[in-house]
């Protein structure tokens, strides 16, 4: 997938903040899904206090399903989390 959309007319809105580990876990689903996504790092100073995470933004028009995809993975790593 390309990391720009070929359509001029596709909206992101944000999806969520999550660890650098799990963000790229779903930008992978998503990536397979064919969902646009793309992410934001904190910058120089805000990485102070945003330790290890990134926000990630998605396609509007698949919202639910990258919802479903982040919590889905979400659960699988808090799950192998308590193992």
């Amino acid at each position: 997938m390309s990391r720009y959309p070929n359509n001029p007319n596709v909206r992101t809105v944000y999806l969520g903040k999550y660890t650098r580990e799990t963000a790229n876990a779903i930008a992978g689903e998503l990536e397979d899904g064919d969902i646009y996504w793309w992410y934001k790092a904190p910058g120089f100073l805000s990485q102070i206090w945003e330790f290890d995470t990134v926000r990630l933004f998605v396609d509007r028009e698949h919202l639910d399903e990258a919802k479903a995809v982040a919590e889905r993975i979400q659960a699988r790593n808090t799950a192998g989390e308590g193992a």
